[in-house]
C-alpha cells in the first residue's frame, strides 16, 4: 500500500526542498531502525554527530557508495603525504578486500570504481578473520600497494558465516582502512538481541548496510545503510549545478549526494508503513520463528545419516 502510495505522489526526493516530508521521514526512520538493531550512536543522525543513514535501492548500491568513499577519503590522505603523486598513480595503488564468500556484488563494486579487490581465503567456518586480513594487508604494504576498503561480511550468501567483524575491524583501523560491513540479508535477524553476538566491533566500522526488503517485511527496493562520517561520500558525489541549488542548503541531507543516481523515491513510507504496523516485538517474533525453522531443519538432517550439514546453523 504504502508503494502504491508513494508511486501516486511521485515526489522525488534527491533534494530537501523537493519534498520536505520524503527526506526527514527517512532521517527518522533511519534512526528508528538503527536503534532497533541497537547501532553504535555515531551512526544516528540523532546522536548530533555526523553520522546518518539512506535508503538505497540494494546492497550493491551500499558497497560502491562505501568503496567511493572509502576512495576519496584515502586519496586525500596520501595526497596530503605524498604532494608529488598524481592521482592516477595513487588510485593505480589502491587495494581492498572482502573474504572469499564475500557476494558478487563486492567484485563488481571493484570492477565499477576502477580499483583492486583482493579476496582474502576464509577459515574452516567460511569466515574472514582478522589474522588473514593482517597478512594479506602486510604483503600488499610491502609490495607497494595502498590499502583503503574492506569488506565484512555478516551472513555470507553460500552459508550464511558471520566474517569476524570484531579482529578484521581492529586490524583495518590500525592499517587506516575503511571497513564497510554488509549484512544484506541477515541483518534483519539484529533486532533480536540474542543474535547481536555477530555484529560485535560494529564501532569499529565506518558504514553498514542491510536489506529489510529480505527478511523484514519490507517490499523492494529497501536497502539501509548507516555512515559514521557521510561527508566522504557526500563530497565524493558532489556536482551542484545552479538548478538544483536552494536556500536551505545544509540545513537537512540532500540525499542526491548519498547514492549514484539523481533521482529516488519515496522509500521511507513503506518503511514507516511496516513498523508501525507491526512494532519490533512482531517483527522480532517472525525473524524467531524462521530461525526456528532452520533449526528444526538442521536436526531432521543431523537425525538422517543420508545427510550431513555443511556449516554452522
Amino acid at each position: 500500500v504504502a508503494d502504491m502510495l508513494s508511486g501516486a505522489i511521485a515526489c522525488i526526493g534527491f533534494t530537501w526542498i523537493a519534498s520536505p516530508a520524503c527526506t526527514e521521514l527517512e532521517v527518522v526512520m533511519l534512526d528508528w531502525l538503527g536503534k532497533m538493531l541497537d547501532l553504535p550512536a555515531e551512526f544516528l543522525a540523532c546522536s548530533g554527530g555526523k553520522g546518518g543513514g539512506v535508503i538505497q535501492g540494494t546492497a550493491s548500491e551500499s558497497t560502491l557508495v562505501a568503496l567511493l568513499g572509502a576512495k576519496a577519503k584515502k586519496l586525500q590522505e596520501v595526497k596530503a603525504e605524498h604532494p608529488e603523486w598524481d592521482e592516477h598513480t595513487i588510485i593505480g595503488k589502491l587495494v581492498g578486500y572482502s573474504s572469499a564468500q564475500a557476494h558478487s556484488s563486492v567484485e563488481r563494486a571493484g570492477l565499477l570504481g576502477g580499483v583492486k579487490l583482493r579476496s582474502v581465503p576464509a577459515d574452516e567456518n567460511n569466515r574472514l578473520r582478522g589474522d588473514a586480513l593482517e597478512q594479506a594487508i602486510q604483503e600488499d604494504l610491502d609490495n607497494g600497494l595502498i590499502p583503503f576498503y574492506a569488506v565484512v561480511t555478516l551472513g555470507t550468501t553460500n552459508s550464511c558465516a558471520f566474517d569476524r567483524l570484531d579482529e578484521c575491524g581492529v586490524v583495518a583501523n590500525k592499517h587506516k582502512v575503511w571497513v564497510h560491513v554488509d549484512a544484506a540479508y541477515a541483518g534483519s535477524a539484529f533486532i533480536c538481541p540474542e543474535y547481536r553476538h555477530h555484529m560485535k566491533g560494529m564501532e569499529l566500522a565506518d558504514s553498514f548496510n542491510f536489506n529489510p526488503h529480505k527478511w523484514m517485511l519490507v517490499n523492494f527496493d529497501c536497502s539501509a545503510m548507516w555512515l559514521k562520517d557521510p561527508s566522504w561520500v557526500v563530497n565524493a558525489f558532489n556536482v551542484d549545478p545552479l538548478y538544483l541549488k536552494h536556500d536551505m542548503q545544509g540545513s537537512a541531507p540532500d540525499y542526491r549526494h548519498w547514492q549514484i543516481p539523481l533521482g529516488r523515491r519515496f522509500r521511507a513510507l513503506k518503511l514507516w508503513f511496516v513498523l508501525r504496523l507491526y512494532g519490533v516485538e512482531n517483527l522480532q517474533a517472525h525473524i524467531r520463528r524462521h530461525c526456528g525453522f532452520a533449526k528444526q531443519f538442521a536436526d531432521l538432517c543431523v537425525a538422517d545419516e543420508r545427510f550431513e550439514l555443511a556449516a554452522e546453523v
